[in-house]
């Protein structure tokens, strides 16, 4: 990372020592002990970090030198505690020059190797800064100075020399240190010197990068990214100022990104703030500090771009390494959730499609960060662009935005960051032929559509390549549309992190091995099964000392099982939604099919509507748990470009998990609308369950997401009167709960076969709301059904009647007992609904009672007023 005076703002002078480590190094100058850090220290809280490692030192001085924010870097002069070296000593320094820090004044030159050496008081992450200044003085020329710099066996700098350029140069690194003590060595070139004017080692959180699970990169290596080593290429507060490294938490410079965008209007600055933003559970401000979150780039012409416009920076890098990019993001701009959907491109290449921040993050100016690993392999080209662009095709806000941008060089296969020389001679060129074959192999993998592989790659079983092994089939699906909203927080114990790696295929998590699932389900025991389809059995087990998780076992004897499998993992791979249950991990070992999913504790709704005699479920909970279902197949049906239709929505494949929140389950049967780009349906045979199967699918054999609403409306009358979807036990005019249903309601007696337990605790408004939704969702042709934003509105406002029912019953028997009873009015229902695709106006909404327009946060309705312009979004 270089900056001249003048130069461009990424390679920053300053690197500076969080406030913490700088008044920490001001007490041990008071006390005068020996300058290296003291492993004891208070516990590091989630938003600070005191380092168990940090040295600072300003090389050639005769004196310590105290810089502005107090950092206090001490002389090596006259000292042999950290520097060996045998040649005589070389000092150059000027009173003055046109530098930003006073320790770029001296410098420290060598004729011969010379070697630093720091005691680590703790293994793990840490920075390595080196200043450098061509100070004149003494004879010595330092601007022809050519030299190496070695890290014990990372190559640094190879036959680094200034040249030309004659400002000062700063050189940012992130090494994960595993010895009791680190080596810095200067090796001057033949007939030349090294110089060194300032130098800092100094610990960084573990968190910072993890080994496995904490980001979404598209990795299939087996020790994950913390086997690797970094240098810092850019680090940008995307849409704000610089940020100094006295106002970052560990002590990092953020430069302005104004210079790398392209054209420099596409793009208008943002910001809120800082105290605003918020760090939801696996998040920490030493990812990024508040600063660079509160502070954001938009598109520049916000709701009315057009369909191709997007916001573009242009990074030059070397073409020749992998890069880990992370990007950050706040929704700053948003008024509410889920109005915000964009798209996200890295290389050129689709990084993620429609994300959502309300989804991933949990809230607005929430920070959420993503990273993804650019394999020099697979062709990068330079410049990188990064962009952004509003997903045209959902509803709501058409932006964008990115509030933070950081691309770290990796590490060569010889254990280099310059040049292609690793510490002992050999060139990365000896090496080249495995890393194209890997690039070959992940060419057929889904990563083609990104352009974004790992450098490393675990040996597989020796009969992974089996006709029905899990990976053969796995490889090439969906290249070039992948989703990346996978957990970042996931952690696996060191115990299991020699099988824990990221997939070939992007998203599918933690890599479980057999033995593993076997033990955490008992030896696949017939009492541990919770699931049985075409595929195989679901298992309940537990990993990681006690995580219950549900296994999903392939039988590879089923031909329909295999491609229900394998539609599975094209739709999980790309998905992530609160209300859709999430993939853990897999395992692929001896030609095995094995998905790992999260447990959801409550499991079917079904079971909890009939057959299985458990608690009755109230009427608002049954809405509340109808209401995450509708989210989670609204994602569906917008949350990509061509939109998922699930294909089999009923009460069993909706999940409950322990707080009973809904989620969707079961993608075996999915479509994917990219099937048929340009068609208005997708031409396939007919699959289902019976009951609640389109009339129209069925017998045009067409399908829409008109199919899943259809169904939905089912599940809608399955909740209301508590039976089965087909009950041939029953009269024949009452064997299809749909068709006898919707003859009730249309006599207008249907609270006459609603369930039994509802009687007496179902607001009547409400009721109505419910079985209105349920008819339009039932209607006979496609086109006359409403959309999943129509129901899931009008199944919010059946919830809010329902509480404002309730909650004017509490205040009548209140009133009641102080004997100054005023009936309050009953709920209105909306005089218009969306389900005919129109937004209740504002006039209308004026005369809906107080008690409806009331939305307590966390009665499940705080999103309702959002859901009142969805107009099938």
């Amino acid at each position: 990372m270089e900056k001249k005076p003048k130069g461009p703002p990424l390679d920053v002078h300053l690197s500076l020592i969080s406030s913490s480590m700088a008044i920490f190094a001001v007490l041990f100058c008071v006390l005068m002990v020996v300058p290296s850090v003291s492993s004891v220290g208070a516990p590091a809280k989630s938003d600070s970090f005191t380092p168990p490692d940090s040295y600072l030192l300003d090389c050639g001085s005769s004196q310590q030198t105290t810089l502005s924010d107090k950092r206090v870097f001490l002389s090596d002069q006259n000292s042999r505690e950290y520097l060996n070296y045998e040649g005589k000593d070389l000092v150059v320094s000027v009173p003055k020059a046109d530098v930003p820090l006073p320790i770029y004044l001296s410098a420290k030159v060598f004729s011969s190797e010379a070697t630093y050496t720091f005691r680590m008081n703790k293994a793990g992450w840490h920075w390595i800064r080196l200043h450098f200044f061509p100070v004149s003085g003494n004879g010595a020329n330092l601007q022809q100075s050519k030299f190496s710099v070695i890290s014990d066996s990372l190559v640094l700098l190879h036959e680094f020399s200034l040249g030309k350029e004659s400002g000062w140069v700063m050189k940012e690194y992130l090494v994960n240190v595993t010895n009791q003590q680190l080596s810095i060595k200067f090796n001057p070139a033949k007939d030349s010197t090294a110089f060194i004017n300032a130098m800092e080692v100094v610990s960084a959180p573990d968190m910072l990068i993890s080994d496995v699970g904490n980001s979404l990169v598209p990795v299939a290596q087996t020790s994950g990214l913390s086997q690797n080593s970094y240098q810092t290429v850019y680090r940008l507060n995307v849409g704000g100022p610089k940020v100094e490294s006295q106002s970052d938490t560990l002590g990092r410079t953020w430069a302005e990104d104004r210079q790398y965008l392209k054209p420099e209007n596409a793009g208008r600055n943002v910001s809120v703030e800082p105290k605003v933003i918020v760090y939801p559970d696996g998040n920490s401000p030493l990812i990024a500090p508040p600063s660079v979150y509160s502070s954001a780039m938009e598109m520049g012409d916000a709701n009315t771009v057009g369909p191709n416009f997007n916001v573009t920076w242009s990074l030059d890098i070397d073409t020749s390494y992998s890069y880990l990019v992370r990007l950050h993001f706040a929704d700053i701009v948003s008024k509410s959730l889920n109005d915000l959907y964009f798209n996200v491109y890295v290389g050129g290449k689709k990084a993620i499609s429609g994300l959502d921040l309300s989804t991933v993050a949990g809230d607005l100016a929430s920070a959420y960060y993503k990273d993804f690993i650019v394999n020099s392999s697979m062709g990068v080209s330079s410049p990188l662009k990064v962009q952004i662009s509003p997903m045209n095709e959902a509803a709501g806000t058409k932006n964008a935005l990115l509030n933070g941008l950081e691309v770290l060089k990796i590490n060569n296969s010889v254990n280099s960051l310059d040049g292609e020389f690793g510490a002992d001679g050999k060139t990365a060129g000896a090496s080249r032929g495995s890393v194209a074959a890997v690039g070959f192999v992940m060419m057929f993998g889904a990563f083609v559509g990104l352009g974004a592989v790992a450098v490393k790659w675990q040996k597989r079983p020796q009969d992974w390549q089996k006709s029905k092994s899990f990976s053969s089939w796995l490889l090439p699906l969906h290249a070039g549309d992948t989703s990346f909203m996978s957990s970042k927080s996931s952690k696996t114990s060191l115990g299991s992190r020699k099988s824990a790696f990221y997939s070939s295929t992007m998203g599918l998590g933690r890599y479980f091995s057999f033995a593993e699932l076997q033990e955490a389900t008992k030896n696949w025991d017939a009492s541990a099964i919770i699931g049985v389809g075409g595929f195989g059995n679901v298992y309940i087990g537990e990993i990681d000392n006690g995580t219950k998780v549900a296994i999903k076992r392939g039988n590879p004897q089923s031909e329909q099982g295999i491609n229900e499998f394998q539609t599975e993992i094209q739709m999980l791979s790309k998905l992530r939604h609160r209300h859709l249950v999430s993939l853990i991990g897999y395992c692929d070992e001896n030609s095995e099919m094995i998905l790992v999913y999260e447990f959801m504790a409550n499991g079917p709704f079904r079971d909890h509507l009939y057959g299985k005699n458990l608690p009755f479920l109230p009427w608002k909970q049954r809405l509340e748990i109808c209401i995450g279902a509708a989210r989670g197949l609204h994602y569906l049906h917008t949350g990509s470009a061509q939109g998922i239709i699930h294909r089999d929505v009923k009460t069993t494949n909706i999940l409950l998990d322990e707080n009973f929140v809904a989620k969707m389950a079961d993608f075996g049967l999915s479509k994917d609308g990219s099937d048929v780009e340009g068609q208005a349906y997708v031409s396939t045979a007919v699959k289902g369950s019976f009951g609640y199967l389109d009339p129209e699918y069925f017998r045009k054999q067409q399908l829409t997401d008109k199919s899943d609403v259809y169904s939905f409306g089912v599940v809608l009358l399955e909740v209301l009167c508590a039976r089965a979807a087909i009950n041939p036990a029953l009269p024949r005019e009452q064997v299809n709960l749909a068709e006898w249903a919707m003859q009730w309601k249309r006599k207008g007696l249907l609270e006459k076969i609603i369930d039994p337990t509802l009687v007496g605790n179902i607001d009547p408004e409400s009721m109505k709301k419910f079985a209105e939704a349920a008819e339009k969702c039932l209607a006979e042709y496609g086109v006359d059904r409403p959309t999943m934003g129509d129901v899931l509105w009008n199944l919010e406002y059946a919830l809010q009647l329902q509480e404002a029912s309730l909650k004017g019953k509490t205040e009548d028997d209140n009133l009641a007992v102080a004997s100054a009873a005023s009936p309050s009015p009953a709920p209105a229902p909306a005089p218009s609904t969306n389900l005919d695709n129109k937004s209740v106006s504002s006039s209308e909404q004026a005369k809906q009672p107080s008690e409806v327009q009331a939305i307590d946060e966390h009665s499940g309705t705080a999103m309702f007023k959002q859901f009142a312009e969805l107009n099938g979004r």
